[in-house]
Parts: C-alpha cells; structure tokens; sequence
C-alpha cells in the first residue's frame, strides 16, 4: 500500500518593509504615490496601514501623499504582520505666484517692460527695446549699429500716414497695445521721479509697490535714424494723433508731460497697456 504524507503549508513571517521614497518635496496641492516592498517577497501577509505625523501639512491614503500646507511630515509604513515600519519625510513648499507682467497706476495696466522685436518685450525694464516709428510694426535697434527687425539697415524717413495706431500695425505681444494720449496722461498725473536704475537713466512712476521705471532710452532721428539722446530723454509713443501730429510722452531729469509731434518718423519707445 502506498501511502502519501499531505503536510500543510507554513506561513512565513514579515521580516521588514521599505518604501521607494525615503524623502519628498512637493507644492501645497501636488500628489505623489510611495510603494511599499514587503520582505521577504513570499511573506504570507503583505497588508500594511499607512499614517501621517502631521495631516495638516500632508496626508496619506493607500501610499497617495497630497500635500496640504507648508511644513514638513513624516509618512510612516506599517505592515500588520510584525508591526515592522518604514518611514518618508514629506516637505511642502508654498506654490510660488509669478510677479505680474503688469504695474496699475491710475487704473491702467502698464506693462514692465518696453517692446523689443514686434510682439515680445525686452528682457528686463531697464532695457531699451527697439525703437518704433508712428503706425509702423517695424522695430529699430536702440543702439548701433542700425538694423530693424527684418534685418533691414535703410532707414524709412517717409512721415506714416493714419489717424490712430492701427491694430495690424501694432507690435505689442498678445493681450497688450500702444496706450492713448489719454493714459500716458493718467501716467503724468501719478507721482514721477528720475532714477538712475541698475545704471541705467530714467523715470520712475507711481507709489509704495506700484512703480513703473521707464528708461530714458533717447530716439533715432526722423532724418537719418541716428541715434541721439541716450540716457537724457525718454520718448514714448501714443496710438492717439492730431492732424498730421501724433502725441507722446516726452521725460527728461527736469520735466514729464505728453506732446504732439509732428515728425512721425522719428524711432521713439513703445511701453503698452493691458488690452
């Protein structure tokens, strides 16, 4: 007679458990998933219980960490066979909001930065930009050698013709666009002083955190498109016009106020407005 033993199978006991992360950085919002790894890999009861220090600042759901408010948590791991843990320290970092691209003064959203190449704005308020003639999308260097934005080096000396900033020709980037007569004036009318301003000249406008600084970045001549004035004035173009005049605000160290000038095709500084 053959006989055969059955023999039950033995249960193998927890020895230990890690996590994948030991550290985590996230924003306030942000998830992020640990995965625990029980040992040995043939552990006949691989259940585990996850628990936050601090649930303020993070929670822990199934290994889902969602980070809640700034501060700093430890997420603990423990398995149900031997109570064996493994631990990740959660840092929560505030979102952090981008400084607007825009400064209100007197109810009119001025952008921090002068126009460069049509449809971009110059790297930081101190820089130049390119300069503009009236009613043209055509940007000029600030600085010489004279090229425009196509690559061109002719200067147009012929007066533009309009009677107002037309849109297709404003080189403003999406959203914005060249200010009215009306708003460089609510410009004026706000407190102003000149600066001098990571070395460079110019005027500051505005109070307490509302300060807009535009450079004195002088012009390029409606003769010849030299440039003049660099560091003395500042000339910035309106979209609004006269007759044959179109208005600007005109700054230097001693005065600030909005004129009409008659000669269109001098290369002034564009500074926009929210649309």
């Amino acid at each position: 007679m053959l006989i055969v033993a059955i023999g039950c199978k033995k249960d193998v006991p927890v020895t230990g458990v890690t996590l994948n992360e030991t550290a985590l950085t996230l924003t306030v919002g942000a998830t992020a998933t640990l995965t625990a790894t029980v040992l040995p890999n043939d552990a006949t009861d691989k259940a585990v219980s996850w628990t936050s220090d601090n649930e303020a600042v993070a929670t822990v759901a199934n290994g889902v960490v969602t980070a809640k408010e700034a501060g700093a948590a430890v997420i603990t791991v423990t398995t149900k066979d031997g109570n064996h843990t493994a631990e990740c320290t959660v840092t929560v970092t505030p979102i952090i909001e981008p400084e607007p691209e825009w400064v209100e003064i007197n109810g009119v959203k001025w952008a921090k930065r002068n126009v460069d190449k049509p449809g971009t704005f110059a790297a930081t308020p101190e820089d130049a930009g390119m300069f503009y003639q009236w009613n043209r999308k055509v940007g000029w260097s600030s600085t010489d050698p004279m090229v425009n934005s196509n690559g061109g080096t002719i200067w147009d000396d012929s007066d533009p013709e309009g009677d107002t900033w037309e849109k297709a020709n404003d080189p403003c980037p999406t959203g914005w666009r060249v200010p009215t007569l009306e708003e460089l004036q609510s410009l004026v009318d706000a407190s102003s002083k000149w600066i001098r301003e990571n070395g460079v000249n110019g005027r500051v406008f505005g109070n307490g955190d509302n300060l807009l600084f535009l450079p004195a970045a002088g012009y390029r001549s409606f003769t010849s498109g030299s440039v003049n004035y660099v560091g003395t004035y500042g000339n910035y173009w309106s979209r609004s016009s006269s007759g044959t005049s179109a208005y600007l605000l005109h700054f230097s160290s001693t005065d600030v106020y909005p004129y009409s000038n008659s000669y269109r095709a001098n290369g002034f500084s564009v500074r926009c407005v929210a649309e």
